[in-house]
């Protein structure tokens, strides 16, 4: 077996903050989205989940140190990412288009 020659990245103190800055500044902008402005039904959710995948994206890439890491695990990352949104998805299809269960609710 050959040996690996694989060193590990050491993020700096200025990137971490400014990784958590962006995080905070995608917190408050979710707030506002949420609280301040009216967006149509369909489209809130898609709004509050394409902040969310760019916080988690953010954390991955630079807490999860995924973006120094070997791309397969970036890969795995990516892919379960995309099967949650699949299944976000038909779920949000199954819900947009079904019957109330009591009326009077």
């Amino acid at each position: 077996m050959s040996a690996h020659n694989h060193e590990h990245h050491v993020s700096s103190a200025g990137q971490l903050w400014a990784v958590g800055t962006a995080l905070l500044i995608l917190t408050i902008i979710t707030v506002v989205l949420a609280k301040f402005v009216a967006i149509p039904p369909p489209f809130d959710v898609v709004t509050a989940m394409a902040v969310a995948l760019v916080k988690a994206f953010l954390v991955a890439a630079f807490f999860m140190n995924l973006y120094w890491d070997v791309k397969f695990n970036a890969m795995l990352l990516i892919m379960a990412v995309c099967f949650f949104i699949l299944m976000v998805g038909i779920t949000l299809l199954d819900t947009m288009y079904r019957n109330d269960v009591v009326p009077s609710f």
